[in-house]
């Protein structure tokens, strides 16, 4: 499926220089105040309102500006806590939990449309976004924590429950294969970055911004009418420096690296993307993925995939699904590619390449 893309990814090192230096994740949102209340001439359509909580095992930032930009936050803050509580893998009162121990079970209308979106794109990517990757994350140690490398024997035993497809999904009825545990967390925030969105423009809000976790999501402009301005951390640093900023209007910017959940041991450094292919931590060409799109979903859910194709592997998709999405790439050498839909808002001091749709780059 994916075509080898001869010299479109071949890295090089460059010099990187004049980074911003700040903390976060692979994306993160470049400006936050904490709090609720009125601006400008105080008027309540002038209102603005941001709220930070820990959810889905991170810190997220939600900001709406708009008369109802308070209770618009505060449905939005409420919503991902529900969906927290239904998704959350290490939640045992959870749906996912409970359907990882009985092995079947009804479910939710938001988990039956999640579940559909995830087998959707682990066909489309060929496997590589796989929701029931979770008894190889148990096995290397990710979800508790409790990092170690374990013997190949117990990857070949683990390996074959990593197979989405054997997952049967009718109407409200989920039944996995014999061994099998989902695991939504490659797909949850990028589901529930699109619910807050929903919620926002419900009440009325046409500027607002959700940093789940370094998932972010844009929604309108700016007050100010410009574009709101996301940035894009350096994977190679690890104080948290900001490599380069996109602007994005009604757009999820989500990204995926090595640096984000990593540990050593004897001298190699073993990340938390495990393919699900071969049961190991992804140890491609690629340091980050960036995926830009009007669809939170998909966004977050392309991010894994295609950190595990490759940057030629990548480049390929793209050029087959570049109507959905596009993508800035970092290589481990430091180059950067990006792909031409985001060549006018891409704002960097580092050089890089524009990856095009007839295979070229310039």
């Amino acid at each position: 499926m994916y075509g080898k893309v001869s010299g479109a990814c071949n890295f090089r090192h460059i010099d990187m220089r004049r980074r911003i230096l700040l903390g976060g994740l692979g994306a993160v949102f470049l400006m936050l105040v904490i709090g609720c209340g009125l601006s400008g001439r105080k008027k309540k359509e002038n209102a603005s309102c941001t709220r930070q909580i820990f959810a889905m095992d991170t810190v997220m930032d939600f900001t709406a500006y708009g008369e109802n930009a308070e209770e618009a936050v505060e449905a939005a803050v409420k919503e991902v806590e529900r969906l927290d509580a239904l998704w959350s893998a290490g939640n045992a009162s959870s749906e996912i939990s409970r359907i990882n121990r009985e092995g079947e079970g009804e479910i939710s209308e938001d988990t039956r449309i999640l579940l559909g979106r995830a087998r959707e794109i682990y066909l489309d990517t060929g496997g590589l976004f796989d929701f029931t990757v979770y008894p190889l994350m148990e096995l290397w140690g990710f979800p508790d924590r409790n990092y170690h490398v374990p013997p190949r024997e117990e990857i070949e035993e683990v390996l074959p429950l990593a197979d989405a497809g054997r997952v049967r999904l009718e109407g409200a009825f989920l039944q996995l294969g014999e061994g099998q545990q989902m695991d939504l967390g490659g797909i949850a925030k990028g589901y529930a970055s699109g619910r807050v969105m929903d919620i926002f423009r419900e009440y009325g809000i046409t500027s607002g911004i959700v940093s789940l976790g370094g998932n972010v999501q844009t929604l309108g402009l700016r007050p100010d009418g410009r574009k709101w301005r996301v940035g894009i951390r350096d994977p190679q640093n690890g104080r948290g420096e900001i490599l380069a900023v996109l602007e994005a209007e009604d757009q999820a910017v989500i990204t995926s690296g090595g640096y984000e959940r990593y540990f050593e041991e004897d001298g190699e450094t073993y990340i938390h993307i495990v393919n699900p292919g071969t049961g190991y931590p992804a140890d491609g060409d690629l340091a980050s993925v960036t995926v830009v799109s009007e669809d939170g979903t998909l966004a977050d859910a392309l991010s894994t995939a295609l950190y595990l194709m490759d940057c030629e592997g990548a480049f390929s998709y793209w050029r087959e699904h570049r109507d959905a999405f596009d993508m800035i790439l970092i290589g481990k050498n430091g180059e950067i590619f990006v792909t031409e839909g985001l060549e006018s808002s891409f704002r960097g001091e580092a050089g890089y390449s524009v990856l095009h749709g007839d295979g070229s780059r310039s």
